[in-house]
């Protein structure tokens, strides 16, 4: 291929607020241009501090167990030759996955922020190296074709790399630290930028249709590393047992959990309520103790039509989802019932319930046994991650990713069994079977301060504690007129009910290994003050919020499983000249501007990265770093930027500290854009394609630090 890039078109950047328009369309189906589905009238921040139902004191962090990072998957079908199957299969190295914590430092970050840009490239700091690991289309499973976008079809795209690759993770396969499976989610499509000639969804054949399905759902694929370095590369020898597409069109995926079986999971195709075909819209995720995936589904009600026929008491359950209740087909509907009726809610209303869950897959596990855990409750989820308390029980927290909605915490029934036998893992695989479900109730110090404007409080602070509000364990009810099944089913209802705090788009929620708080990413909320929507409160203390903020939560006595917590704003986002933002108290004049915080993660000496998604400041997205406890707190550097066009999915850092991986997701995605003019022309130089990008500092050294 010619190194020459062709020149790009000239387009007009239409948004909605600080993404395109054709991201608000194919990313959650213009979201934005539809009513906020949170119209419950939950107490505003000052209603609850006056009610006097706030529990205050001081709270403690204290370390916490096994934490990991990764994503696994399991065989779809048998198509162009699936993996081979293997008798037992090796499960994880737990020490393997927790990371290593640095021998000396004390954490600051040693790389030269690199500044602000539009640039379509890939930009990392001196001293650091990248390279595409993956890209859409490249072959997964052995034997699998190369790519032609000319030449597409379902069952080619059901063993080669799916589309708008986001949450990355790395699992150790091989002693030796020289093996390694690559996991991914493919949260949706853009057909625009997929292919050629494309014009409408009504135009679109059936076959393309079927294409785009394959091209949802993960990808679990070899990878090895290059020579001693941190830089990674896709295996091209041996059997590769483990690569394995799971789509949307054909991989099941039992239900677990209280819900499963209930009448709201039964279809005409599965009467029983057991088993759901497919996964869609997974957005980030985590990795639990026991070396399994938790996948979230989020923006699924985008795929389905004929809401409008479906009965009239289950309308406003759908509305409160995001589904259109009053057309037929939305507005710019992919039309996937053409291929598949289950995605007509007038034939059969409950497919929808079967989607919005947090899927668990096994890496290690080649003859399947991906499944959907209704007890950790349905709704957008961003992802969740796992932590093991000090009294055992493992912790899963989650935020729904949606203007005005909830943070969630799952608490298990069962221990967790720190062992490497296989007795331990099969107990370990139940745990997120049965529990309790909570969701957030945040309290204020200062809400007769909040104006709105961001300005700090007099106690220089935005601060207070909170309550989780137990909703349901196990076949018990909390929520008074729902049942365990409904209150699992339709958890957004359920939070409506008991009063739970309208966060400003709570995405990634995720826990240090080295304090144990907790950390939660808000993106932005520009109905925030708008209207007669929710003011600003302590915890969301800017109307019209363009550039999100970061949350840190403390649980009671440093227990995870603790009914109560406190919680305080270290960052709030947006450019630091700007008297609204705050970096932890740090020299704002030494800081870099972040805009839209997506996805957190932590590497080995307890710094936080945050990944941003539609920078509201005009630059392309990037992966920031900071320190958050001593001195440096605060003291945010940007590492990288992605291609025009692109939002920074991931990150991932590896467990040895040496390679930090991010997924380019959607490069080029800008209004007027098509495959045959591209906005972005990276990663080839031809058109634009998503992919997973490992860096790595070039004397060896540490990544960040």
């Amino acid at each position: 291929m010619s190194d020459r890039r062709r020149l790009l078109p000239l387009l007009g950047q239409a948004v909605h607020g600080s993404r395109s328009a054709m991201t608000c369309l194919y990313r959650c189906g213009n979201a934005c241009d539809h009513p906020v589905p949170n119209e419950s009238d939950n107490p505003y921040f000052t209603d609850v501090v006056n009610s006097g139902m706030s529990r205050r004191g001081v709270v403690r962090a204290s370390a916490v167990g096994a934490l990991v990072l990764g994503v696994g998957g399991a065989a779809g079908g048998a198509l162009l030759g699936a993996a081979p199957a293997a008798a037992t299969p090796p499960g994880p190295d737990l020490a393997a996955l927790t990371p290593s914590r640095p021998k000396s430092g004390n954490g600051a970050l040693t790389f030269k922020p690199i500044p602000p840009n539009r640039l379509d490239t890939f930009v990392v700091p001196n001293g650091y190296d990248h390279s595409v690991v993956i890209r859409w289309g490249d072959p997964v499973v052995p034997g699998a074709p190369a790519f032609d976008v000319n030449d597409q079809t379902a069952a080619k795209q059901s063993v080669q790399f799916g589309y708008n690759n986001d949450f990355v993770a790395i699992l150790p396969l091989h002693q030796h630290n020289k093996h390694a499976l690559l996991v991914v989610n493919h949260e949706y499509t853009n057909e625009n930028l997929m292919f050629p000639g494309f014009t409408t969804f009504d135009a679109m054949t059936l076959e393309q249709i079927r294409v785009a399905i394959a091209a949802h759902g993960m990808t679990v694929i070899e990878l090895a590393r290059v020579e001693q370095t941190g830089e990674w590369e896709v295996a091209t020898k041996g059997k590769r047992p483990y690569n394995r597409r799971l789509t949307a069109l054909e991989t099941p995926f039992a239900f677990t959990g209280p819900a499963a079986g209930s009448d709201l999971l039964k279809t005409a195709a599965d009467p029983k309520g057991r088993t759901a075909i497919g996964t869609l819209n997974n957005c980030a995720g985590g990795v639990t103790p026991w070396g399994t995936v938790l996948s979230g589904e989020e923006n699924f009600n985008q795929y389905f039509v004929g809401g409008d026929g479906v009965a009239d008491e289950v309308k406003p359950k759908l509305a409160r989802y995001g589904i259109s209740t009053t057309a037929r087909y939305p507005g710019d509907s992919r039309k996937w019932e053409r291929v598949d009726e289950r995605f007509d809610l007038t034939r059969h209303p409950n497919e929808a319930n079967r989607f919005g869950w947090i899927v668990e897959v096994d890496p290690y596990d080649l003859k399947g046994g991906q499944r959907k855990h209704t007890a950790l409750g349905r709704f957008k989820h961003e992802g969740a991650n796992v932590i093991v308390a000090k009294n055992g029980h493992v912790v899963a927290y989650m935020g729904d990713d949606e203007r005005f909605d909830y943070l969630y915490k799952f608490v298990s029934d069962k221990k967790f069994i720190d062992d490497n036998s296989t007795v331990a893992r099969k107990h370990n695989l139940t745990l997120l079977e049965s529990g309790t479900l909570y969701v957030a109730k945040l309290d204020s110090t200062s809400a007769d301060e909040i104006d709105g404007s961001g300005k700090l409080p007099s106690d220089g602070a935005f601060n207070g504690t909170g309550t989780w509000i137990k909703l349901v364990r196990g076949n018990t009810s909390y929520v008074p007129g729902m049942t365990a099944a409904e209150v699992l089913t339709f958890t957004r209802l359920a939070g409506d009910a008991v009063g739970a705090t309208k966060m400003d788009r709570p995405e990634d929620v995720e826990p240090s290994l080295l304090t144990g708080k907790i950390y939660v990413a808000l993106t932005n909320n520009t109905n925030r003050g708008v209207g007669s929507n929710p003011k600003a409160d302590e915890a969301n203390p800017r109307n019209a919020n363009r550039h999100g903020h970061i949350v840190e939560m403390v649980e009671d006595r440093g227990d995870n499983t603790s009914e109560t917590f406190t919680w305080s704003i270290p960052i709030v986002c947006g450019d630091p000249a700007d008297p609204s933002t705050y970096f932890a108290g740090y020299d704002k004049s030494k800081v870099s501007p972040i805009s839209c915080p997506d996805n957190v993660a932590f590497d080995g000496a307890g710094n936080l990265w945050i990944s941003t998604d539609g920078n509201a400041l005009g630059s392309n997205d990037g992966l920031f770093a900071t320190a958050i406890e001593g001195p440096e707190r605060g003291h945010l550097k940007q590492f990288l930027t992605v291609p025009l066009g692109a939002e920074t999915c991931g990150p991932f850092i590896t467990t040895d500290n040496q390679s930090v991986f991010v997924a380019v997701q959607h490069p080029g995605e800008i209004s007027g854009a098509s495959l045959e003019e591209p906005a972005s022309n990276w990663p080839d130089g031809d058109y634009a394609k998503p992919g997973v990008v490992v860096t790595w500092r070039l004397d060896g050294g540490p990544i960040g630090s």
